[in-house]
């Protein structure tokens, strides 16, 4: 590992309200029965989102909210304090897995970071069909050869030299942290950079400090833990430290892991309810134009197996076992009930 120093200003930046970690809501299923997703509008309009699937007795089922408008104001102050920092601004997030929701986030720091270009080109951009969730490279690919393209390139470049220094995947080629969604995969990046002493690399290719973007607390815990034990402590050396074998509850889809099916951007304001077959509510979360409504399910016997698993390995190779759970969190006390038992 690359060295680690008492003042290094790496730290991540996650949201502290209105985060899906924040307006999670959990329940234990009792029986078996079904379950669909609804939005209901202001005016008592009901729309299906996702018609009638199996529940299972036991099935641990969540909903949770990330709010646009307080992704965008985190976003804005966490770009200012890159700047006051003068350390480069990254974001870290995992589209390639949480394919629904993670875009979203990561088209909406893109926005925010580039606020004037796309303020500035909002008409252009719509007649080229620009995304913003596929970042700053289908800017560049769907402007390419058009009358504008050196006009806009040269706007991008100026909110650049006027934000934080970002973040590079390939200084070499000037493929920003911004510039696709599938580059950013919060657990393959973050080890990388915990792993070279904290740091990023920028348009240079200096390694320098960084601002890590991981909107939403129930992922970001683990890698703030991890730089405050090595600005504490210094790098990590596995030569004196041992390691700790991991025990993931992956099995059945389990985890967020299943959600893609049940995940939803709210076209209006309203509300998004879990509902039985008989129109009884499960649970429900108000939402706002543009707010990412989320729905997991955890099944029972993933859940046994798992705790099983880590219980016999600790028995055999006596060794403590540690259920990383949060009690704070709405998902994880229901799990937290399920490893007691």
């Amino acid at each position: 590992m690359g060295e680690w120093k008492a003042d290094s200003k790496t730290k991540v930046a996650s949201m502290h309200e209105g985060d899906f970690y924040a307006t999670e809501k959990s329940v234990t299923v009792e029986n078996d029965t079904q379950y669909k997703i609804e939005f209901v509008g202001e005016d008592g309009s009901v729309k299906e989102l996702k018609g009638l699937a199996p529940l299972k007795a036991g099935e641990v089922i969540d909903s949770a909210v990330m709010s646009l408008a307080k992704l965008k104001q985190f976003v804005a102050a966490t770009i200012e304090e890159a700047k006051e920092q003068g350390v480069l601004l990254s974001a870290h997030l995992k589209a390639t897995m949480m394919k629904v929701s993670d875009p979203i986030m990561f088209g909406a720091i893109v926005e925010v970071y580039f606020k004037d270009v796309f303020a500035k080109y909002a008409g252009l951009f719509e007649s080229l069909g620009i995304n913003k969730n596929n970042g700053l490279g289908e800017i560049y690919a769907k402007i390419a050869g058009h009358a504008q393209e050196e006009e806009v390139k040269a706007a991008i470049d100026a909110a650049i030299a006027n934000g934080p220094d970002l973040a590079m995947v390939n200084s070499d080629k000037g493929i920003t942290n911004l510039h696709v969604p599938s580059d950013v995969i919060v657990d393959a990046s973050m080890p990388a950079m915990i792993r070279i002493g904290g740091k990023m690399w920028d348009k240079n290719g200096q390694e320098r400090d960084t601002i890590a973007i991981i909107p939403d607390r129930s992922y970001a815990g683990v890698y703030e833990a991890v730089i405050a034990d090595c600005k504490a402590n210094g790098a990590y050396d596995p030569k004196t430290m041992g390691s700790v074998p991991n025990v993931g509850l992956m099995a059945q889809k389990a985890e967020e892991y299943g959600s893609h099916d049940k995940t939803f951007q709210a076209q209006a304001n309203g509300t998004i309810r879990v509902v039985d077959a008989e129109g009884n509510v499960f649970m429900e979360q108000a939402v706002e134009a543009g707010d990412i409504f989320r729905m997991c399910q955890t099944k029972d016997a993933p859940i046994q197996d798992w705790v099983k698993l880590a219980v016999t390995r600790a028995r055999l190779s006596n060794t403590p076992a540690v259920f990383w759970l949060d009690e704070n969190r709405a998902h994880d006390r229901e799990i937290i009930k399920k490893v007691k038992k």
